[in-house]
């Protein structure tokens, strides 16, 4: 009898019993397989408590900590990220990714089906899941499973000593900072270094869509947005959070993305004595993030003009660290770290200066000292 005979008949007996997966696989598969190797028997356990308890052919890559981020396409193309590339590994099967989607969400009280075809969670070990069945997803199910570091990185990983001592600047200086840059760029983990060189003792109140920022050691109070419920509760918003957040005296203010109207209480914020906050926001570089966050407070305020919100950004924001990821290795670097002054250009809008580029050797280049908060 092949491997995989073997496992579909100790997966059908398991399946029909009653008690604990694992002493119920444990029992069968010394009677499944009773001449196979003990390597062998243990192999063919744990492909079958994997079908029947796990997540089947996903789990050899979420147990690998070099796998950034698992992908299904199409409901069986299985691919995974590792290092910054996308690998195609295989195919799903032994079990439709309906199973597998339905595996996933119910232990976080979620679910997904035709009247509600998307859904974006976290699970219990901090990853994030992301899942789109029919009709939304034309070509049959799909999902990714996306894993966040539980370690800091330290700052001198996305830079040189150049850029390191400059980014402690901006932080000692209190300069409200936004990391831009791409999906999957970098900007959680370089939030996230740059949290954990502050101060000792500030108190850091971080709001986030889904808790993501790997943070310890720090007086740190977490909020995290919660999406509505087909069966009542209503969604509480990062908007919601960041007007709560500013009744827990925070010493600095941390939004993990602006992608909405939380732009528009953040902006205001920022603007009535909450300096030294952080925020990141998707975007190709420092101007097309000031163009992002201007079009959201437009959305936002539509009856707000707009030199006074571009003159509202320029006093809110200080320095936009811009990330991406380096080819070929993949590696996440800091590319430039960018002032937003607030005088106003010939075209009316709001001029930045390079505080730091990369330069043609790769390291970055400082071009001018720092203006500091008042």
């Amino acid at each position: 009898m092949t491997e995989t005979a073997l496992l579909d008949e100790l997966c059908l007996r398991v399946a029909a019993m009653t008690g604990d997966v694992r002493e119920l696989i444990e029992t069968e598969v010394r009677r499944v397989a009773p001449l196979a190797t003990p390597t062998d028997q243990h192999r063919l356990a744990a492909d079958a408590l994997a079908r029947l308890d796990g997540l089947g052919e996903l789990e050899v890559w979420l147990a690998d900590p070099a796998v950034d981020e698992v992908l299904v396409n199409a409901g069986t193309d299985i691919w995974i990220d590792r290092g910054g590339r996308l690998t195609r590994v295989g195919e799903l099967t032994a079990q439709p990714l309906e199973h597998l989607i339905e595996r996933i969400l119910g232990p976080i009280g979620r679910r997904v089906d035709r009247t509600s075809p998307i859904v974006d969670a976290r699970l219990p070990d901090g990853s994030r899941v992301c899942a789109v069945v029919g009709p939304v997803g034309v070509d049959g199910p799909s999902v990714s499973i996306r894993r966040f570091a539980t370690d800091v990185r330290p700052l001198a990983e996305f830079t040189d000593p150049v850029g390191v001592n400059l980014c402690r600047e901006v932080i000692d200086a209190r300069c409200n900072v936004v990391v831009t840059g791409a999906t999957s760029s970098g900007k959680t983990s370089l939030l996230a270094a740059m949290i954990s060189a502050l101060p000792a003792g500030e108190r850091v109140v971080v709001l986030e869509d889904t808790a993501e920022l790997p943070i310890s050691d720090q007086h740190v109070v977490r909020f995290e947005a919660r999406p509505p419920s087909l069966d009542g509760p209503g969604a509480i918003t990062l908007d919601d959070l960041v007007r709560t957040a500013l009744r827990f005296r925070p010493d600095r203010l941390i939004v993990g993305e602006i992608r909405g109207t939380e732009v528009l209480g953040l902006v205001q914020a920022l603007n009535t004595g909450h300096d030294g906050s952080f925020s990141t926001c998707h975007a190709n570089g420092p101007l097309d993030a000031l163009l992002r966050l201007e079009s959201l407070v437009l959305q936002a305020a539509p009856t707000w003009p707009l030199a006074a919100i571009r003159h509202q950004l320029a006093r809110s924001i200080d320095v936009i660290i811009h990330v991406a990821r380096s080819r070929p290795d993949g590696g996440r670097r800091i590319e430039s770290i960018t002032e937003v002054a607030a005088e106003p250009d010939a075209d009316g809008g709001e001029r930045v200066s390079v505080l730091a580029d990369i330069a043609p050797h790769g390291s970055l280049t400082r071009h001018a000292r720092l203006r500091r908060r008042r």
